[in-house]
């Protein structure tokens, strides 16, 4: 439990989590699989990521994906609008076994920012995973159904 944060404000909790977990039993193979994962850190901001090349590059892959697929547009806003903040997270993608698999860095919009019917009317996401595309149309083809339309939540 050497890596356990606890930020216990009320002291007098009866179940904390300190006197429930532990690392003691775990096999040495899990241990070394938390110690690998807890030791790499996530950046939370601009300043951090410019001091790792891994995370440059996650950085330019992802405005180099957004740039191919043409996903935004230079427009000029409408008199008295502000245009919506968007942010980079920075998330660690691990293999099964535990290892690294890639440093993912994802552009995303401060949409909390937005007022249904004043800046948007619906919502839309145009990313849809293939796996559950895949899942549908089976289901689908072995029912025998006809598509007309397929939305996917």
């Amino acid at each position: 439990m050497k890596d356990f944060v606890s930020l216990n404000i009320h002291q007098d909790v009866p179940y904390a989590l300190d006197k429930y977990i532990s690392y003691d039993r775990i096999s040495p193979k899990y241990q070394a699989y938390v110690a690998a994962t807890s030791s790499i850190t996530e950046p939370t901001s601009y300043s951090q990521v410019v001091q790792d090349l891994k995370w440059v590059d996650a950085m330019n892959e992802e405005i180099k994906a957004l740039e191919n697929n043409h996903t935004s547009d230079i427009i000029t806003l409408p008199e008295g609008k502000r245009p919506i903040g968007c942010k980079l997270i920075y998330k660690i993608k691990y293999k099964a076994s535990g290892d690294i698999e890639r440093f993912k860095a994802r552009l995303v919009a401060k949409g909390y920012s937005q007022n249904k019917g004043i800046d948007y009317q619906e919502i839309f996401s145009p990313v849809v995973r293939m796996v559950t595309v895949r899942i549908v149309s089976s289901i689908v083809a072995s029912k025998k159904w006809c598509t007309h339309q397929m939305d996917v939540y």
